[in-house]
């Protein structure tokens, strides 16, 4: 499997993270390429020759919050309703469930060796002077594009972005994908609810067989058949099983119209209440 690594040149967090790649591999294996614009809005870029033949694109970048939390963030690309952050509406990205769990658990890892986190991806955790939260977050975003890719993140500000401990960790955790290997072991899953970052997604992507790709969160509900066909559709792997995040789902009319859906689907679920608690 073939990785590239994107970045906008104007963006000061993936700016920071390909320095800090650099300085830990001065010749790294995987191509590094640098975008005109925002990765957000950079539509289409694997049509153009520096994307030719890679599998996986990994966007290195900044992240915005309205709490302004600092955060190390990893995310599958894509818009379940609007548009309002690049891509389309209605449209999603391709993406792994293997590769975003193998990065997910290895941003945690390297962050607990770093001897800066107590190594729960639901908890804040200290870096040099600064606090962060290391999360998955939903389905959010642009760019569209065809090939499968995830966005990697440092949020969420000018002193997070330019913060060279956690460029760090982020770039060591993209150069673990080298090293990458599927696990057989790994059951491919869709998540359905929940807030924007995924407090009970997290714990099953660290310490399960389930592997994660496209989050559908709470405030985009109802879900609708094309949003499940979708993610269904832009995950590489075969999808077994849905995930809910039970109390994530709003009232219980909206419980009981996404079992409807699944159930005429005739897809399995399950709850992730008990799913990865350590």
């Amino acid at each position: 499997m073939r990785f590239a690594i994107a970045y906008g040149k104007d963006d000061p967090a993936g700016t920071n993270i390909v320095q800090q790649l650099k300085k830990i591999s001065f010749t790294p294996q995987i191509p590094i390429i640098k975008l005109k614009k925002h990765p957000i809005y950079s539509e289409n870029i694997d049509k153009t020759p520096e994307f030719k033949n890679i599998d996986f694109i990994i966007f290195a970048s900044t992240h915005r919050s309205e709490k302004n939390q600092a955060s190390l963030s990893l995310h599958a690309p894509g818009n379940w309703r609007d548009a309002k952050l690049g891509g389309k509406q209605g449209k999603i990205c391709p993406t792994s469930a293997q590769v975003l769990k193998y990065l997910f658990q290895n941003l945690n890892k390297i962050a607990e060796e770093t001897g800066v986190t107590q190594g729960k991806a639901e908890r804040r955790k200290p870096l040099g002077c600064l606090v962060y939260e290391i999360t998955l977050e939903c389905t959010h975003h642009g760019p569209l594009i065809k090939t499968p890719c995830c966005f990697i993140e440092i949020g969420s500000g000018e002193k997070q972005w330019k913060d060279k401990k956690a460029g760090e960790i982020i770039a060591k955790t993209i150069l673990s994908i080298q090293n990458y290997k599927p696990n057989k072991k790994d059951i491919p899953a869709i998540g359905i609810g929940g807030p924007h970052y995924c407090p009970s997604f997290n714990k099953v992507q660290l310490n399960s067989n389930y592997a994660i790709s496209h989050i559908i969160p709470q405030y985009v509900l109802p879900l609708t058949e094309n949003m499940v066909k979708q993610a269904e559709k832009k995950t590489t792997e075969q999808i077994p099983e849905i995930l809910i995040d039970w109390k994530g789902c709003g009232n219980s009319e909206q419980r009981q119209n996404i079992i409807k859906l699944l159930d005429d689907l005739n897809l399995k679920y399950k709850r992730t209440k008990g799913i990865g608690k350590d």
